[in-house]
């Protein structure tokens, strides 16, 4: 993939734009989606770039101009513009590193409290707030797809669709088991509890047709959808819950209103999980070629967040770690996301 090499993105563009002006452009819908796609992706890049070159360029006008005039009063706002042009620098840099088919792709992410009870089911809710916030602070846009409550506090599962570019790019570090340590507020006893609660990441599929699902292999239940905390009822049957037979994967969705909206969002993440589970099989064939025995498990936590007896959020692959732990809650994971794509490179 192209990167910010601008003649070359220029280049690939009128290629691509050339491709879309053939008369027979769309009779290969599957060849035409992916062109569309790409073409979308490198001109965001080149306006991306172009808008920061002339952030840069005005900068140096106002810093020139206060020299000029000897105005110190818009320094601060110099030193401010210029943080937030390091920060989206940085941001594009790291876009760099995602080179993966699905990277620019919308994100679709479960949250899953483990063993534990109502204590895991709290964790799971926090975590729920962390990645709303992030998502939201990083420009992207968050739907609910499914949610299931505790029964006496937090969520059992709860299923988001972060839509953007990059989302999966970005939200693939975040992949695994999380670890929380604290004093629980549902002990009387003051005692100091350890809960886990998982977290999958899809990549959005846009019309795939590499996943084939036979009608023979689903089974399809339609239940009432209710939202986050009972906010929404519906009187009818609208929420789709797919089960794919051959493999036992589940899938539902119930942020419609409409039991075939719902449908056909549960078909797009039942083929990211199916292609999820292909392409683990695939390297699962390379690794026992290779010799390498290695396996993700349920107890194999890639963060740990400290509450008690003292504060550190630390991940566990790439030793990133801060003492700032209500940050992180708030939705500060920038540097762990980051650190993860820079041990990938």
């Amino acid at each position: 993939m192209i990167h910010f090499d601008l003649p070359s993105i220029r280049e690939r563009v009128e290629e691509l734009q050339d491709q879309m002006n053939a008369p027979d452009f769309w009779n290969d819908l599957e060849h035409s989606q992916a062109v569309n796609k790409e073409l979308k992706v490198l001109q965001n890049k080149e306006e991306l770039w172009k808008k920061t070159l002339n952030r840069l360029e005005d900068t140096q006008v106002m810093i020139e101009l206060s020299i000029e005039m000897e105005d110190s009063s818009v320094l601060a706002e110099v030193m401010e513009e210029i943080e937030d042009l390091e920060k989206e620098v940085e941001r594009m840099r790291l876009n760099t590193l995602l080179k993966g088919p699905y990277d620019a792709n919308n994100a679709i992410i479960s949250i899953h409290a483990g063993a534990g009870g109502t204590e895991a089911m709290d964790w799971a809710s926090m975590l729920l707030r962390m990645y709303t916030r992030w998502s939201e602070a990083s420009g992207y846009e968050v739907k609910t797809l499914d949610f299931l409550a505790g029964e006496e506090a937090g969520v059992k599962s709860v299923t988001l669709h972060i839509i953007g570019e990059y989302a999966y790019g970005y939200l693939k570090a975040e992949k695994g088991v999380h670890r929380l340590v604290r004093i629980s507020p549902f002990d009387s006893s003051g005692r100091r509890h350890t809960s886990f609660a998982s977290l999958d990441v899809m990549p959005e599929l846009e019309d795939d047709n590499t996943i084939e699902v036979r009608q023979e292999d689903l089974r399809i239940d339609t239940y009432r959808s209710s939202g986050a905390g009972g906010q929404h009822v519906n009187k009818t049957s609208s929420a789709v819950r797919l089960t794919h037979l051959p493999t036992g994967i589940v899938v539902a969705c119930q942020n419609e209103r409409s039991q075939l909206q719902n449908k056909e969002t549960a078909m797009k993440m039942l083929k990211a999980k199916l292609l999820e589970l292909k392409e683990q099989e695939a390297q699962d064939m390379r690794d026992e070629m290779k010799g390498d025995m290695k396996k993700i498990e349920w107890g194999s936590q890639i963060r740990s967040y400290v509450f008690h007896p003292y504060n550190m959020v630390k991940d566990h692959r790439t030793s990133v770690e801060t003492g700032n732990i209500q940050g992180v809650m708030d939705g500060d994971l920038d540097p762990y996301i980051h650190g993860y794509l820079q041990m990938l490179d």
